[in-house]
Parts: structure tokens; C-alpha cells; sequence
């Protein structure tokens, strides 16, 4: 495992709570996007203890879906989505963040 990753990770969780903490009263949540990184990266990161992966491009969700990359984490879709490339992560992501209009959000609901 990659220790200074994981150091990382802890200095950012440390960072985010104490602001977060005082400001809001309640941490945040960590998004980590995968955008351009390879699947053994992404399995470092999830060792790291990032929970929740965002994806912006099909393709890609769908090339490291493929790899088991986002084995055990909350995937979730933050980036345009075309409404023909509804059906290709549908299945895949637990939450879609950026619907920007209603044909996109019916053919989301089927």
C-alpha cells in the first residue's frame, strides 16, 4: 500500500473535519474522482479509505467497471450525461449529480 497516499488521505480528512466541524458542525463527504486514473491507482485509493469514487466520462466508468475498480465503493456519476448513454452506467453508479433537464431525468427514471 502506498503510505504516503494513505498519509495524504488522513491529512485531507484532518484538514476537512476541523473546518467543516467548526463551520458546519457535521464532516463532509470525500468524493474522490477517478478521471484519467488507472484501475490499480483507484484500488490504492479505495485502500486508502475513500469510500465514494466520481466519474465524469462513460467510457471510462465503463473500461474500469470492467477492471473491478470500483469494487466496495459507492461509484457515483459527476459529469454531462448524454441521455443515449443513460443505459451504459444505470447499473453501475448509486447516484447521478448532474441532471440538467427533464428528458435526462425520465429516461434516468425507466
Amino acid at each position: 500500500m502506498d503510505q504516503d497516499l494513505c498519509a495524504r488521505v488522513a491529512d485531507i480528512r484532518r484538514r476537512l473535519d476541523t473546518a467543516a466541524l467548526a463551520r458546519w458542525g457535521r464532516a463532509p463527504e470525500i468524493i474522490a474522482v477517478s478521471k484519467t486514473v488507472s484501475a490499480p491507482r483507484i484500488n490504492e485509493v479505495k485502500a486508502a479509505g475513500i469510500a465514494r469514487l466520481g466519474e465524469n466520462r462513460v467510457q471510462e466508468l465503463q473500461e474500469k467497471y470492467e477492471q473491478n475498480a470500483y469494487d466496495g465503493a459507492d461509484l457515483q456519476f459527476i459529469g454531462t450525461l448524454q441521455t443515449n448513454k443513460v443505459k451504459y452506467i444505470i447499473d453501475k453508479v448509486c447516484m447521478i449529480h448532474s441532471v440538467d433537464s427533464l428528458k435526462l431525468a425520465e429516461e434516468i427514471d425507466k
